[in-house]
């Protein structure tokens, strides 16, 4: 029989996250502790409970200032090679307790350098932060692989750099390049000679596209960018209609996105919070899983939105009935679309991911 569908069965299974955001991600008291370190003292409040409760109302409050609010807060304790350090460690730590096996933070390097780093420096000590997190984790049992994105800001003037230096790091944990911000003003065709770049040196590339903007930043990240994956991509819904029966029909660029099996890493509780999804009953990912696109699920933003992998997996299945066959079918779609190696990837999901499943009674 199969296990139960529970918070604790669904936390033991093996998970794998590819959108998530470092500085998203933080422990509140971590926050806390790193700011009286640098004597910042512009944090709402100095208890972890108390801030914690902060930055969820924050992304709770409908109002965009207040949720980019609370990243001026996290960025501005990410400014020392100890602070990197230490958040990406326990970035992994905490992801491994959560029961993932495989996980790729992005993190924007040019926002960690207001008090003298240097971009090499930046990237240096969150790659030793995720390698001492990932060695304390197997040490506890909960063995972790993490991979790391280097996102560049699409309203800035960078994104070359960033893209120089995810290839240049790419032997030492670095898996791909990303572009984040506000999509509408700023397309991700700005930044063609960044991903020439990348594709020229046979790199991965992800791109925020179709979450705060519609179908043509999707279709720009594909067509002109040569996007790999899809951050967030809940937009693409509005290429499909359907029907008073309920049968759906794909316009073009959305049968493209199918056919082609682009990933698409959806955030839900994080889509919910910014406005890309009214609700999660009403969250794109519903239909776009009975289609059968490439669906993943992922957190986001995990001190902002309150969310794990755990949280966001029992809430699918709490809205949509979910059973273990979607889930696993959830995680092995993520690990085929990571960015590492084929022997790596397929090693996860046979020697990992099924067997555990398998263990669960699937």
């Amino acid at each position: 029989m199969p296990a139960p569908l529970s918070v604790q069965t669904i936390r033991d299974a093996p998970k794998v996250l590819l959108h998530d955001h470092l500085d998203g991600g933080l422990r509140p008291a971590t926050v806390v502790e790193l700011a009286d370190a640098i004597g910042y003292d512009a944090l709402p409040t100095r208890d972890p409970d108390e801030l914690a409760g902060w930055f969820l109302g924050a992304a709770h409050s409908g109002s965009l200032e207040r949720y980019l609010e609370t990243f001026g807060h996290t960025v501005a304790v990410m400014q020392t090679t100890e602070a990197l350090a230490r958040v990406a460690a326990e970035c992994a730590e905490d992801l491994a307790a959560d029961g993932v096996v495989y996980a790729e933070v992005r993190f924007a390097p040019e926002l960690h350098v207001e008090r003298g780093l240097d971009l090499d420096q930046v990237v240096m000590a969150v790659l030793e932060g995720f390698q001492a997190g990932a060695a304390r984790a197997a040490a506890t049992g909960r063995p972790i692989r993490v991979g790391c994105l280097l996102t560049a800001m699409r309203h800035a003037a960078r994104s070359r750099e960033i893209a120089e230096l995810a290839v240049k790091y790419r032997d030492v944990g670095v898996v791909g390049f990303d572009i984040a911000g506000a999509e509408k003003g700023f397309p991700p065709t700005r930044h063609l000679d960044a991903f020439e770049y990348v594709r020229q040196q046979n790199a991965h590339v992800t791109i925020h596209a179709g979450e705060a903007f519609g179908l043509p930043s999707i279709w720009e990240a594909i067509q002109w960018c040569g996007a790999d994956r899809l951050g967030h991509g809940v937009r693409i819904v509005d290429d499909i209609a359907v029907d008073a029966d309920g049968s759906a029909k794909l316009g073009l660029l959305a049968a493209y996105v199918r056919d082609t099996r682009i990933p698409l890493e959806m955030c839900p509780t994080s889509n919910v919070h910014t406005g890309a999804a009214r609700s999660l009953a009403e969250h794109p990912i519903g239909l776009l899983t009975k289609l059968r696109f490439r669906v993943t699920v992922n957190t986001d933003n995990r001190l902002m939105s309150g969310c794990s992998m755990t949280s966001e997996m029992a809430a699918l299945v709490d809205t949509f009935g979910y059973g273990w066959a979607d889930l696993q079918w959830f995680t092995v779609n993520a690990m085929k679309s990571a960015f590492i190696g084929f022997d790596e990837r397929l090693a996860l999901i046979n020697d990992v991911i099924k067997p555990r499943y398998a263990e669960l009674g699937f």
